[in-house]
């Protein structure tokens, strides 16, 4: 079993960065990857959802169950997908009003064939890419932070 993480400071709030990571139907205009996603179910505390992965011409989906404590952590378990493992945590502490610290943790194994070929040599660099795209979508729904 293989983890990654990544940490940063941001000038957002953490509610700002939470409902940014809860909008999950938005994904497809900012992750260069991510060729769609379905909600299948969400409330306050739980959201399934599917991402439909599209890298490398290779084409797969992760459906996950997202255990929800708004705003400051959203659980990921693994329901279906091309992993034998997959769990990750977002974690969003506040440090101020306008400012919080931002947690990403995967731990994950593959269940093997072509996707772990192509994928676990990067996933680290993939996963901070993946944190930094929320990054900018922040900027480009908040705005800038310095306008």
């Amino acid at each position: 079993m293989a983890r990654v993480e990544k940490s940063l400071l941001i000038e957002r709030s953490a509610k700002q960065m939470f409902d940014l990571v809860e909008n999950i139907e938005s994904y497809p205009k900012f992750l260069p990857w991510c060729g769609g996603t379905r909600v299948d179910y969400r409330d306050d505390k739980k959201t399934i959802a599917t991402l439909y992965v599209d890298f490398l011409n290779i084409r797969s989906c992760i459906t996950t169950e997202n255990e929800k404590d708004y705003p400051e952590r959203m659980s990921l378990k693994l329901l279906k997908g091309p992993f034998r493992h997959l769990d990750g945590l977002w974690n969003f502490n506040r440090l101020a009003e306008n400012a919080c610290k931002v947690d990403f943790a995967l731990s994950y194994a593959f269940s093997g064939g072509v996707l772990e070929k192509l994928l676990a040599p990067m996933l680290g660099t993939l996963a901070d890419a993946f944190v930094e795209a929320f990054v900018k979508r922040a900027d480009e729904v908040y705005g800038g932070v310095n306008g």
